[in-house]
Parts: structure tokens; sequence; C-alpha cells
């Protein structure tokens, strides 16, 4: 396969080159949140309860409104876990998180019976339980709630055949995205429980990164071996970032280390740290770390190599955006107060973090050749009926898929604690080439994602078992023919999620 090396003097006489793709699309921004599962988002779409006081949601009358392989007949009235699949309403936005590590999340699908949520995954409090109790991890919103996800995925595709690569919370699933991989994680900081986050060289929890000024110093921490698609659009000239809502320093230690302080508060008046280091993938791999959060030397140097390397504050994409200079491969993370995530965010929260940002975005030129992936780093545990094909099989002490220490049988030479596919995600394409109206069944995962970059920009697979080369390809969720049927814009009222009319 063939390789280009781009160094700083050839970069301005070879982006026209670097950046030739395979279809229109020379944007790709990838919205990636946190912690919901398919069915918790998706499991009776296209049909909303539509009670008074909720934004209503109707499927559309001019086209037939594809199924989606969601909860239905026995699977409401016969469920096979210990409390039924409920309708959480917008009044129960704000939840508690779920549990959704490596371990449980093996033992809640049992062997592929997936009847064990109510003992592994569930989790309550009084204050975010909602009265609940156990049965809160059985609960799903609809339309009336996730109305903005709704109507996009009228509008536009969405997959209900999608997983997380692994099973296993946010890092894993972070650098999947990011890598394909797992694998190649060296402890670096040890305080006294590293042995179950990383096994066998496979990270398999929310171990802390090294190169990240905003780590705390009590934590566990690990680097990654490796490439990442970082480095592969660096060596290719592609322009490319993460962004990540609070990564600029709110303050300099006397060391000149930053600090990550900024806070806000979801709807339910919960406050939390804007920057939530172990959600930021690229600061695992010294060569696409920016330790020390350094700001862009400027604007139009956002995308490019210099001292920020790539990793950079959300206030750092809208600048560039607005100035001219968006990067071709943009990762958007959202402030942990608007990422999804129960107990520090809702889905009200998340509506206006992602629905603001489409609006934006469809409003510029670039929108006429762009792609937005809307997904998700893990299910937090939330049920979801489908049990996906174990395409990597480990067997370790973590393991509990199939028994004690079993994940399947492993072929010799697998690297282990990669047990997966995991758990169903939601993954929705926004883009005047997606289809319309479309449900995508191919067999996709979170490394679909960095094949994608790879395929649509001619690049090398990253190797080293890295899934991305195996998995299924979500150029099926776009229609790149010049007869295809197009939507221009869907402008949504971030509030409500429903269109604005113009």
């Amino acid at each position: 396969m063939r390789r280009i090396f781009v160094t700083l003097s050839l970069v301005a006489s070879s982006c026209a080159l670097a950046q030739e793709t395979t279809t229109p699309i020379k944007h790709l921004v990838v919205i990636f949140q946190e912690n919901v599962s398919f069915d918790h988002y998706f499991a009776t779409y296209p049909q909303a309860e539509n009670p008074p006081g909720e934004p209503a949601f109707t499927a559309r009358t001019d086209m037939p409104t594809p199924g989606v392989n969601g909860l239905s007949g026995g699977l409401m009235t016969r469920n096979p876990n210990a409390e039924a699949p409920f309708r959480l309403t917008r009044a129960q936005a704000y939840t508690c998180s779920q549990s959704h590590d490596y371990t449980r999340e093996q033992q809640a699908f049992n062997s592929g019976l997936m009847d064990k949520f109510v003992e592994f995954t569930s989790v309550f409090t009084a204050t975010c339980a909602q009265g609940l109790g156990r049965k809160l991890v059985m609960g799903y919103y609809d339309g009336n709630t996730v109305t903005a996800y709704w109507n996009y995925a009228q509008r536009f595709a969405m997959s209900d055949n999608y997983f997380e690569t692994v099973f296993g919370p946010s890092t894993p699933g972070a650098l999947m995205v990011v890598a394909g991989q797992t694998h190649g994680a060296t402890v670096v900081r040890d305080v006294g429980t590293a042995a179950n986050q990383v096994v066998e060289g496979s990270v398999i929890a929310d171990i802390r990164a090294p190169f990240d000024d905003c780590v705390p110093t009590n934590v566990n921490t690990a680097s990654m071996s490796g490439r990442n698609i970082g480095d592969q659009l660096t060596d290719w000239g592609i322009t490319w970032g993460w962004f990540q809502g609070g990564f600029k320093p709110t303050s300099r230690n006397e060391d000149r280390t930053a600090a990550c302080a900024s806070t806000h508060a979801n709807i339910a008046g919960i406050s939390s740290t804007d920057y939530v280091p172990h959600h930021q993938p690229f600061q695992y791999w010294q060569s696409t770390s920016n330790p020390h959060h350094l700001p862009p030397s400027a604007v139009d140097m956002i995308g490019w190599t210099d001292a920020a390397n790539h990793q950079y504050d959300l206030e750092d994409f809208w600048n560039a955006v607005d100035s001219g200079h968006m990067p071709a491969v943009s990762y958007l993370k959202a402030a942990a107060y608007q990422d999804g995530h129960a107990s520090n965010s809702t889905p009200l929260d998340e509506q206006r973090f992602v629905v603001e940002t489409i609006n934006r975005l469809m409003q510029r030129p670039e929108w006429a050749d762009m792609a937005i992936i809307i997904t998700y780093d893990d299910s937090d545990g939330w049920y979801d009926h489908v049990m996906p094909p174990i395409v990597s099989q480990s067997a370790t002490p973590m393991d509990a898929l199939t028994g004690t220490g079993r994940c399947g049988a492993p072929a010799p030479g697998v690297y282990q604690g990669r047990c997966g596919f995991g758990p169903r995600l939601p993954l929705l394409a926004i883009s005047p080439y997606a289809r319309v109206n479309h449900i995508d069944h191919t067999l996709t995962n979170q490394a679909s994602v960095v094949r994608f970059i790879e395929e649509n920009w001619r690049i090398d697979f990253l190797g080293d078992q890295s899934f991305d080369e195996e998995s299924g390809t979500l150029m099926n969720l776009f229609d790149f023919r010049a007869n295809a049927s197009r939507v221009d814009r869907l402008l949504l009222d971030a509030e409500t999620g429903q269109q604005v009319r113009r």
C-alpha cells in the first residue's frame, strides 16, 4: 500500500492533492456523545406516544418510514429480564448512570440470552432514579424527548446494526473510534488498581492518559503504542482535529501546567467539570497529545501541526469554521453537561448541543460537501435486546460472556481483553448525500468510523490487529448518484427538537 509523508515545507503545495477524496464528501464531522444504547433512544421508532405537554412526533406521510430492529410484541410484554422495558417521559430526562464496565456488561448479556441487565448493570440512587428503583436500566425514551434525533432519522440515514467494538465504558469506546484498537497499552502510573483496567495490554476501563496536565495525580494512567487515525491523517497532509468542551485551560499552575476547571450545570441543576480527560482519546498517544493544552498558534493553523498538535477546545472549532479554515476531519466532544452521559447530562441538554451544532453547520458553505456522523462511546449499561456477533473472543479473568473467564474461545495469537462486539449503539449520518429516511442494516462498529475516513481519503489501514480493516463500511448510509434524492437542510428548535419553519 502506498504511503505519503508530508513535511511542513510541502504542506501548502500538496494540500489539494492530499485531501482528494473518493466521494464528494470533503468535510467529516464526528459528533461523539456519551452512554446511550440503541434501544434507549430508538426502541419504538418511528412510533411515539405523543402525550399532552410533550413535543409531538409523527412519522412523515409523504413516504414510508422504515422500521428498526426495536422493541415490540413479546419483548415488551414477556421480556426475559426481571423487569419489562418501559417509556421514560420528558420529565424523567435526568437519570442515574448505569453500570457499564467490561465484565458486568458481559454478565448482563449472559451468553446471548440478554436477560440479566437488572442484576448486573442496574444502578439507582434516590436523587436520580425517578422513583423507579432497579427497573430504571430498562427505560427508553421516544420521539417526544429525543425528538431531534427522530427528526434527523426521518430526513437522513441511521443504522440499527452498529455496535460498540468491545464491551466496556468510555475509554475503550473512545480509543476505538480513533484507532479501532484498545491493545498496546502500557501502565505508566499504578496507584493499586491498574490490573483491573489494563488486561494483557488491552484497555478495558477508564484508566487515564499520561500526557494530560488535567488528569489528577492520584489516578492510574496508561499510554498507547502504535498508530491512530490522527497519525495517518497527519502523514497524508489531511487537516484534522479533536475539539472538546473545556479543553481550554482556565488557569495555569506555578509550573505552567494547565488547569481545566470550567463548569456548567445541566437542566436538573447538577454541575460538572466541562472537560473529562478520559473522554479525550488522542491524549493517550504521545504522538498526538497536547499535554499542556496549548492553543493553536493561529486560526489558520487549526487542523495543521503546531504546538496544539490537533487537540483543541470546541471554541477553536468555531473559530476555524467561521474563518474558512474548517479541517477535513473534525471530532467534536461536548462539555460534560451536554454530552448525554446520565448523571451529569440529560437527553435534553444533549439535544441542545447537537441541534445548535448542526444548525450552524448546515448554514455554512461547507455543508454542500459535508457529512456529520453522530454516535456514542458506550451504552451506559442501558438495556438493548440485540446480541451482537462476537467477532473478537477473549479469555482473561475479566471476561464473563460465556462463563467465568470466557468470551468464546480465542484463536492463538489474537490480542486478549477485547471481547466484542459489545452493546448496540445509535449512529446517524446527516449530509446532503445521506440516504433519505433510510435505515441501514450493514453490520458496523466504532472502528467503521476509522474505516470511513480511510476509505474516503484513500489512506492506509492501521494494522496491528486494529478492527478498521475488517469492519463494515458506513458508505451504505450515503447515495452519491447524481440523480439521488437529497435533503437540503433541516433546521430544528434546540429545545423541542421540532422543525423550524422557514
